[in-house]
């Protein structure tokens, strides 16, 4: 089974997606599901898993949906509100009635605290998951996000945490620490995954394999194939590539990685820690 572990749907008439502003170009429009369906054929990607876009009950609600119209879509990462506990508990409850909601991701990049993650009610609503066994996606974009993943893991040892697009590694500049170091310290948590996804985002007009190498190998020493997923981020890899290159570059990237891990990246790892049913 070949697993996108992370894209996103929107719809600008349905919803409300402050963040999602005229500027953003190719992707400040309506994005679903039928359009991403060719790519995903065209690819030989047999489920995927749809990521939050806001954080919103109407965007879960949105991508829930979606996901019950579409077989290909293996689950949905939703949003509850982490740092009020008892409402997070009480959506909670809800929304695992449903087989396709998998966890939670909270956009902490859009917090005004570097630190939100950490604050004692974001601590016990995250354990809100562990208890039911859900996952957390870690949206880490500046250098405080990463660092706090460890602090996360110690507290919250049996709660599974993806961190999303390897926490943006400074590819354009190849100035690779202090990240490297900070990865390995997040990968020493076995609780602790990666996407290699979105670093076409972060590298150059004319990025390929080569240029993302450096940053996937790094990944791997630290993490194994075992605890990496493949995701496009999809559309948002639009604002530099489009689908396919981001399937073919990434996957050039793996050559020298065996079948088995090959197979853990582009699909096991992701089927394994989202739960996903063939």
């Amino acid at each position: 089974m070949k697993v996108d572990a992370h894209q996103h749907f929107w719809n600008l008439e349905k919803n409300s997606y402050p963040w999602l502003v005229p500027s953003f170009g190719p992707i400040y429009r309506t994005f679903e599901a039928p359009e991403l369906a060719p790519l995903l054929q065209e690819a030989g990607i047999d489920k995927t898993i749809i990521v939050q876009a806001m954080d919103s009950y109407e965007d879960t609600d949105y991508m829930l949906e979606t996901a019950a119209a579409y077989d290909w879509v293996g689950g949905v990462v939703g949003w509850v509100p982490l740092n009020r506990p008892q409402e997070a508990e009480r959506m909670l409850d809800h929304y695992i009635q449903n087989p396709l909601f998998k966890g939670i991701r909270h956009l902490i990049h859009e917090e005004s605290d570097p630190d939100w993650v950490v604050q004692p009610s974001v601590i016990e609503g995250l354990r809100l998951l562990e208890e039911r066994g859900l996952s957390f996606d870690v949206v880490a974009v500046f250098p405080n996000h990463l660092k706090h993943v460890p602090t996360l893991a110690e507290q919250l040892p049996n709660l599974r945490m993806v961190i999303d697009h390897l926490a943006k590694p400074p590819i354009k500049t190849q100035q690779l620490e202090p990240w490297a170091s900070e990865l390995a310290h997040a990968a020493s948590y076995p609780n602790v995954y990666a996407k290699l996804s979105g670093l076409n985002t972060a590298a150059s007009e004319q990025w390929s394999a080569v240029e993302l190498q450096p940053c996937i190998d790094i990944a791997l020493q630290s993490f194994g194939a075992s605890r990496l997923m493949f995701g496009s981020d999809w559309p948002v890899a639009l604002l530099n590539g489009d689908y396919a290159a981001v399937w073919q570059e990434t996957g050039k990237a793996l050559a020298a990685c065996s079948d088995a891990e090959r197979e853990a990246i582009q699909g096991k790892t992701a089927a394994a820690f989202y739960r996903i049913e063939s």
